[in-house]
């Protein structure tokens, strides 16, 4: 069933099951905020076992650009299409937060974005990246990190 995100009153429903699940919905509660400030755009999440072909989109491009498989189960994901950008979303169970940023004109950017929710570790497929910091009221303190993607999806 989907769920609108409500940025002004932060809610872990359909993440209950993460150890982070708090963290977690301050996070997905600042993607939403982002979406509807920047875009005027409600940020809508349904089961991840409900949007399988995101979920599929986004570990087939960590895994084709970069050897990624993320270990967590995904919880929830989401997708939208604004301003000629398909923005594919998925929230794992450990507090992981994907996106892939799909620019569908030809030579347009495309990158896949990394966000760890407060209080979880790096897990060991994202070692290898280095991660920001970023303050949040949502979310308290987010680890941010990306990648460029080369390839045609």
């Amino acid at each position: 069933m989907p769920y609108v995100v409500d940025f002004s009153t932060v809610s872990t429903v359909g993440l209950e099951s993460s150890p982070v699940a708090d963290a977690l919905a301050g996070l997905r509660a600042n993607e939403a905020r982002y979406f509807k400030r920047k875009f005027d755009h409600d940020f809508t999440v349904v089961p991840a076992a409900e949007a399988s072909d995101v979920v599929d989109r986004v570990s087939r491009v960590l895994d084709q650009e970069r050897g990624i498989v993320i270990a967590s189960p995904p919880l929830e994901a989401a997708e939208c299409l604004v301003d000629g950008i398909r923005w594919s979303h998925v929230f794992y169970e450990s507090g992981l937060a994907v996106n892939l940023l799909y620019t569908l004109e030809a030579g347009g950017k495309r990158a896949v974005g990394f966000k760890l929710a407060e209080g979880m570790e790096v897990p060991t497929e994202l070692a290898a990246f280095k991660f920001a910091r970023q303050r949040s009221a949502l979310a308290g303190t987010i680890r941010g990190s990306y990648f460029v993607v080369k390839g045609e999806y």
